[in-house]
């Protein structure tokens, strides 16, 4: 525990001093001409998701005309890969943009949560510990994708990628006069080489403010490889050793002084930026490819989040007076799948989590669309008899599962027993932006003892609040009509253009601005029977509540939901609508457009590298703010304004806007609303057509963000638990002022541990802030992965914690993965037994044959072959398994192709999701060659090794593979 609180305590020093980061820069860059993780990572993303998106449009004989290189923008990518249907007329590519903003905020959080662990970032030498990161990170990405968990495989990914980048700018493989990627650092079964041993010296001082030739002659001669020390408070180093370099860097004031780091422009070897960021970009793209051949083409696309809709997630309490729900989120669920299949409006995954007492779950995760039905129409209603049931464990396990912005529905008509778990759904809430709207049947009955009164239903009516979700209360005969807001949901490019929640409500006016690109517009009022409402478009035409069917829009209801579908041939502009209650009230205008955004909360740190870090839990009470605003749907867009705005009304506040290029905007406020409020955004989209005037627009984020006086902040040493074993994580709470911490402060704080997985955890049930504690108290929690625990398995940890003297609370949302030691490093064998041919120099190449046979092996230590599968090539693959002499499993596999495509490239991935290609060439006669041994590598390459079989076996399985072609 004291070794975990002195490294804390230093980091804490560290954070207040500087930011310290000893890399490319994280996310931006200040001089403008040098590149950052944050470009590395989406440029090589972006590059990766377009060759596989070419690859499969030419499988498919599509035409994919887009140039794949590193100038590509997220639209441009987006649309590019939408070939597969012409059933969308409306892209979206938010999703997208959200899955590489994880990725690129995982890959930076590295410099703050292993600021000053070497083997993060490939100082002092330590290849092979860099290396082992990377492949170790590399093997629980696979794991999470093959039980789908894309989101936990995300972060992984980013943090993996920064290593691996740091390494092109740290050692001096680019002054080696490199041009490729180091392939060694992402294949585990591959010796690191030529590396300058602990008493060789590599450096030499520099040449006054040059350091561009401080690296020994003899190094670069012999191509040892070599990397800079770097220490933030001691100068030792070993003799003759390179350092990183920089003001803060102490070892490099020690002889040899200097340092080789390329990390931006003005670095000390900074005139090799341009040429290190090349590579990084190159390696991540190579690290890419090898996690697409293990996974699959449509796995890969998944985990970068390249999808046109949402998830189809429901949460359902399964007790006995539910049985009209079941029914009904049964229909409903059904005429989405079948109208849907196929196309890209099919949801990119079904999430299922049926809740009751005492149990919750299982969660269903899935993709396919046949799975999801079979398990929601095996859910019965029974059983109930104590009336309250656990829907928020239920609504917890959701939220952990669905991919950030999703949309979740919840049918009960019964009180959560497990409300305490209130501030915790939140908090989810608020770190996923995820929208809940809750389907409540009966709250107003009194006749049934189960029926949920004001109160019970007053909690969900707050959690959908939170989340800019919806609380509909109908009846059963009634929830039918209220069902159509899920078909809305999973239109392609849904768009949130207004939204405003009144409690207490008050009569009032409200405006919105209808562009060009919106299409198909809904408006969403919930509120008692007494409301009424008028609605005002932008030409001076009004319709009234009491029109059904009106000269604007057709209005239907159900229970307290009001749903009006505008005119297809209303005008764009500005519009009004007046609300007339007393009674709490919610107005929600949404529609389909391309055009939207998406904001992270950053916070900044100070110092040689200033930058701005992705802001975990809520923003601090009278300090400022920083959102990272990426308008999605248009790459030339003019933000006027970006503002807060209070949710009650009273307040909005407009923020400074920096562009970044492109669509991505720095937005700083100097000042937060007080109390609850959302991001607001208006734009002018600029048309194609010269003659055309700009568009206005305006969109509105749904999650609601409230500040608090708490800070909260924790790091864990590693994102993965082997099963079995036990992660400590320690956290710190502070009271702060102004947005910055109290030192004088005292007090005690109430804290909450959860998890979504219901691991073994331990932590304080409060902590206390003890006079002369510099205005902090700490604590830890532990999470132990039972010895059950699947590889791949994702595990989200919530920490609150509450003032118990004001009630305020602040969070830290944390994901693991459970990664199994990783003992098979090498690749699948491949040994050619024959290839055989008629193929001859006739220009009627398809009238004639060839077939290539190949055994496949993982050995007997390894963990078997998963898949074989055609990388390159148009024939036909035929795989059969046979037991070797050795005892191993031997996949014997044909491919038969016309002679026009006289080669052929197999992939071939072991079940821990080792990958190699083994390949096929056309002789000119037909032959049975000799048994030869080679690794299924990559990149076209073969090396030796592998174990021999007799002549008898694979003249046996020949005879075996010719024969299933028959």
């Amino acid at each position: 525990m004291s070794n975990n609180w002195s490294v804390s305590l230093l980091v804490s020093v560290v954070l207040a001093l500087t930011d310290l980061t000893q890399s490319f820069q994280p996310l931006f860059v200040s001089d403008g001409n040098s590149t950052s993780h944050r470009d590395i990572t989406q440029m090589a993303i972006l590059r990766k998701t377009a060759e596989v998106c070419r690859d499969i449009a030419v499988a498919e004989g599509k035409d994919f005309i887009l140039t794949v290189d590193n100038s590509l923008t997220v639209d441009q990518v987006q649309e590019a890969c939408s070939f597969t249907d012409n059933s969308i007329s409306l892209l979206s590519s938010v999703l997208f943009h959200i899955s590489i903003a994880n990725m690129y905020f995982s890959n930076a959080n590295v410099d703050l949560a292993s600021m000053l662990s070497d083997e993060h970032h490939f100082d002092g030498e330590t290849f092979q510990k860099g290396r082992d990161l990377i492949t170790k990170g590399v093997s629980a990405v696979k794991a999470s994708v093959k039980l789908e968990n894309f989101i936990t495989g995300r972060w992984t990914l980013g943090r993996v990628c920064h290593t691996l980048q740091d390494f092109y700018s740290h050692s001096n493989w680019v002054e080696l006069g490199n041009t490729s990627p180091y392939n060694a650092l992402i294949k585990p079964d591959q010796i690191i080489e030529n590396v300058a041993g602990p008493n060789i010296s590599t450096c030499r001082n520099c040449t006054g403010e040059s350091c561009d030739n401080n690296i020994l002659p003899d190094i670069l001669q012999q191509g040892l490889l070599t990397s800079g020390y770097f220490n933030l408070i001691s100068s030792e180093k070993p003799d003759g050793k390179c350092s990183h370099g920089g003001s803060f860097d102490q070892t490099s004031k020690r002889d040899p002084v200097g340092g080789i780091n390329k990390d931006q422009n003005g670095s000390s070897h900074g005139s090799l930026h341009h040429e290190a960021a090349d590579l990084a970009v190159n390696a991540t793209v190579e690290l890419l490819e090898d996690i697409r051949l293990a996974i699959g083409d449509k796995n890969f696309l998944r985990l970068m989040g390249l999808s046109q809709s949402s998830v189809l997630c429901f949460v359902i309490d399964t007790t006995g007076s539910m049985s009209d729900d079941i029914a009904e989120a049964k229909r409903v669920s059904f005429n989405i799948i079948d109208r849907k299949r196929g196309t890209q409006q099919e949801p990119s995954a079904y999430i299922l989590v049926p809740f009751n007492d005492p149990g919750f779950g299982p969660l269903l995760i899935t993709t396919n669309a046949d799975k999801f039905k079979e398990s929601i129409n095996e859910l019965t209603a029974s059983g109930g008899g104590d009336v309250p049931e656990l829907c928020l464990s239920g609504l917890q396990l959701a939220l952990t599962a669905a991919p950030p912005s999703s949309e979740i529905f919840v049918f009960t008509d019964a009180p959560a027993k497990d409300a305490d778990l209130k501030s915790t759904i939140t908090a989810l809430i608020e770190s996923t932006k995820s929208e809940v709207t809750f389907m409540l049947t009966d709250v107003l009955t009194s006749r049934r003892k189960r029926a949920l009164n004001q109160a019970d239903a007053q909690l969900y009516r707050d959690l959908a609040r939170a989340s800019g979700g919806q609380a509909i209360e109908v009846s059963k005969s009634d929830l039918v009509q209220a069902t159509s807001v899920i078909e809305d949901s999973l239109q392609s490019a849904v768009v949130t253009v207004f939204q405003i929640m009144m409690n207490p409500g008050k009569p009032d006016n409200f405006t919105f601005t209808i562009d060009r690109s919106l299409r198909n517009i809904t408006i969403y009022i919930t509120g008692t029977p007494s409301l009424s409402f008028n609605l005002t478009s932008s030409a001076g035409v009004s319709q009234t509540s009491s029109e059904s069917s009106g000269p604007l829009a057709s209005l239907s209801l159900a229970g307290n939901l009001r749903r009006l579908t505008l005119n297809n041939d209303n005008e764009t502009g500005l519009w009004e609508i007046s609300v007339d209650s007393n009674d709490p009230y919610s107005l929600k205008v949404a529609g389909q457009s391309s055009l939207n955004f998406i904001y992270n909360l950053l916070e900044a740190h100070e110092g040689v590298h200033a930058d701005f870090f992705l802001k975990e839990g809520r923003p601090l009470s009278g300090g400022n703010a920083t959102l990272l605003v990426t308008v999605a749907g248009c790459d030339s867009v003019k933000i006027p304004e970006v503002t807060l705005y209070d949710s009650s009304g009273a307040t909005e506040i407009t923020g400074a806007l920096q562009s970044l290029g492109g669509s991505n905007f720095l937005v700083t406020f100097n000042e937060i609303p007080a109390g609850e409020f959302v991001v607001r955004l208006k734009g002018e989209e600029s048309s194609s057509s010269s003659r055309s005037t700009p568009s206005s627009f305006q969109r509105q984020g749904s999650t609601q963000i409230k500040t608090s006086s708490i800070s909260v902040t924790a790091q864990a040493n590693s994102t993965n638990i082997e099963p079995g074993s036990t992660v400590s994580i320690p956290f710190t709470v502070s009271t702060t002022t102004s947005g910055v911490v109290n030192k004088t402060a005292t007090g005690t704080f109430i804290v909450r541990a959860t998890n979504d997985r219901s691991f073994d955890s331990t932590s304080p049930g409060s902590v206390t802030i003890e006079t002369d504690s510099d205005g902090k108290a700490n604590g830890t929690v532990t999470l132990t992965a039972p010895d059950s625990a699947v590889s791949g398995t994702d595990v989200t940890l919530t920490i609150e914690a509450e003032d118990a003297a004001t009630a305020g609370t602040n969070y830290i949302v944390l994901r693991f993965s459970v990664a199994s030691e990783v003992t098979d490093v090498n690749r699948p064998v491949c040994q050619e037994v024959s290839t055989s041919t008629n193929c001859s120099t006739s220009s009627l190449c398809d009238s004639s044959q060839w077939i290539f046979v190949a055994n496949l092996t993982d050995g007997i230590n390894g963990t078997g072959i998963e898949r074989v599968t055609i990388r390159k090539g148009s024939g036909t693959l035929n795989t059969t398994t046979v037991v070797g002499p050795g005892g191993e499993n031997i996949t014997v596999a044909s491919y038969r192709s016309s002679c026009c495509a006289d080669r052929v490239e197999l992939t071939v991935v072991d079940n821990v999701g080792n990958v190699g290609i083994c390949v096929g060439q056309v002789r000119q006669s037909t032959t049975v060659a000799p048994v030869t041994a080679a690794h299924v590598t990559p990149n076209n390459t073969t090396s030796t090794g592998g174990d021999s079989l007799s002549t008898t076996l694979w003249v046996w399985t020949t005879v075996v593979a010719l024969t299933l072609w028959k």
